[in-house]
This record gives structure tokens, sequence and C-alpha cells, in this order.
């Protein structure tokens, strides 16, 4: 009977330590879909950039980063809820992080105002 909960332990051991390396693959896969969304954006190919971006998130929904860059995206491309909910879960992943939070606070200064605007 001894023998069951080390036969537990030894599989959540090798679950843990091939669980670290999955989730190093899946953020360097996802930097390198974000870079290739920047590279792109920077040519102004913004359909491109937003796709490497969802796929990004995709592959690693805890990466604020991408998601900010998501919510830039969209921002450029007229899809404002979209990117408020972008801007929002980055800003819920990492809510210490200074650039995102500026990001978000100028977005919405910005589409606040706008819709103030047109409400008139």
């Amino acid at each position: 009977m001894r023998r069951f909960p080390l036969l537990v332990a030894a599989i959540v051991v090798l679950v843990l330590g091939v669980a670290s390396p999955v989730a190093a693959d899946a953020r360097k896969d996802a930097k390198d879909q974000v870079e290739f969304g920047i590279a792109v954006a920077r040519k102004g190919l913004w359909k491109e950039a937003i796709y490497r971006w969802q796929r990004a998130v995709e592959i690693d929904p805890t990466y604020a980063a991408a998601f900010n860059n998501l919510a830039i995206g969209y921002e450029q491309q007229g899809a404002f809820e979209k990117a408020r909910q972008a801007y929002e879960k980055a800003v819920a992943l990492e809510p210490d992080n200074l650039l995102i939070r500026q990001n978000y606070d100028l977005f919405k200064e910005v589409n606040d105002r706008s819709s103030r605007s047109t409400d008139r």
C-alpha cells in the first residue's frame, strides 16, 4: 500500500520536470510570434501583426506583452472593444507593468473622449 503514494509523487515530479521546459518552449514560441508581429506592424501590415499576436496569446495566455501588442493592433484597426479587452487582460496579468498601464490609460483617455464627443 505504501508504494501508491510514492508512485504518485514520482509521477508528479516527472510531470513538473517536463512542464517547466514545455512552459519555456511555449513562451519562446509566443515571443517569436510577438517579434514577428512587431516586424510586420512596422511595415504597416497590421492584419498580419494582429494574427501573430493572437497566436502568441493562444500559445501562452499568460504573456502580458502579447496582449498589450494585440490591444495596440486592435486599436490601430479601430476595434476598440477588442482593444479594451486585450488591454484589461494585459493589465490583469502584469498590474505593475508601467508601459502596459500607460498604454491602457492613454487608450482609455482617447477612447473615452471620442465616445463622449460622439454621444453629443
